[in-house]
């Protein structure tokens, strides 16, 4: 019997190696979380490229949009262990147990690489009877529940600094949710909304086009990127407290993965996010780039954890307490 275990091990062994050894042996699944056109999406699929050279093999990419990004998170959670599907998604599954919206969060998964965090802007419709983020304010007062903000659903970035600034002023504003950033800011084009918190790196070449403009950058300082536009703080300084705060985009595989497995693809994001193409659009549209995996992103991702959840619960948004789920108030 023990001689039967052993060589039962062994071969499991003998397998994962062999595995690991011949990753990848054929392309990959690349699920992003939500749709064409927005933050997640403009970042996976300009960093594939230079990854694809260094695995010697294909990732293909697919948009599983739905449920604030649950959709896909749970999706790959259901593949198998050997980092043939990639996670490719943004900063919402660490606030799904207060939301209410699933069990999982990034604890489920390893992190390949956090490629990089963004920064919020507050842009309008290029119409809208509103030029700056006091004159925003001011019209949201007059007119209470009226003004449509764009938004992606519970948890999602709109939503959060939505919260943000009701938690901070009077303002009663009516959420008109979207599979993303990218469609909210193409139906804002179209009037479909006169206002939303979105990415600086997905909304940055709208309002360079005029197609939209820039209320605020929601910071604590200007951007290079758009130096004219205000930070937030300029006329409320009471969102200093809140500040700096950012989403972020990372490629996930489920935490069972084998570690040689693991370590192969995170030496190809590695690689492929340092590559200088990538670092010019991450630096033009705003981005600030990260490039960390394993636990120094695991640091970065519980300390994101903690400041949000906290956040998003104490402004009345989360159902479920932090506390529930062991998550520190910071």
């Amino acid at each position: 019997m023990l001689k039967t275990l052993m060589g039962a091990v062994a071969l499991s062994l003998a397998a994962s190696f062999a595995m690991a050894n011949d990753f990848p042996k054929q392309d990959l699944q690349g699920v992003i979380q939500w749709g064409a056109g927005g933050s997640t999406d403009l970042v996976m699929r300009s960093v594939a490229p230079h990854v694809e050279k260094e695995l010697g093999r294909s990732i293909v990419m697919t948009n599983k949009t739905g449920g604030v990004g649950v959709i896909a998170t749970q999706f790959v959670s259901t593949q198998p262990a050997d980092g043939y599907t990639l996670l490719m998604s943004a900063e919402n599954p660490q606030l799904y147990k207060v939301m209410g919206l699933s069990n999982l969060d990034y604890s489920n998964f390893y992190p390949v690489n956090v490629l990089a965090r963004g920064i919020p802007v507050i842009v309008a419709n290029k119409d809208a009877p509103f030029n700056t983020f006091k004159e925003l304010v001011e019209y949201v007062q007059k007119n209470p529940g009226k003004v449509r903000m764009g938004s992606t659903g519970p948890g999602g970035l709109p939503s959060v600094v939505g919260s943000m600034l009701s938690s901070k002023l009077d303002f009663k504003v009516t959420a008109v949710p979207f599979d993303g950033d990218g469609p909210a800011l193409t139906a804002m084009q179209g009037g479909a909304v006169e206002f939303m918190p979105a990415v600086l790196g997905a909304a940055v070449e709208h309002v360079k086009a005029g197609r939209i403009k820039i209320l605020a950058i929601f910071d604590k300082q200007a951007s290079p990127v758009l130096p004219d536009a205000r930070p937030i703080t300029a006329d409320y300084p009471q969102f200093e407290s809140l500040l700096p705060w950012g989403p972020f985009f990372g490629v996930f595989v489920k935490s069972e993965t084998p570690d040689d497995v693991k370590a192969k693809l995170v030496d190809a994001f590695k690689k492929g996010a340092n590559n200088e193409a990538f670092q010019k659009l991450l630096s033009d549209r705003g981005y600030v780039s990260m490039n960390v995996s394993g636990d120094e992103a695991n640091s970065f991702l519980k300390k994101w954890q903690s400041t949000t959840s906290w956040v998003v619960y104490d402004a009345g948004m989360g159902k479920k307490s932090p506390e529930e789920f062991g998550i520190p108030k910071p």
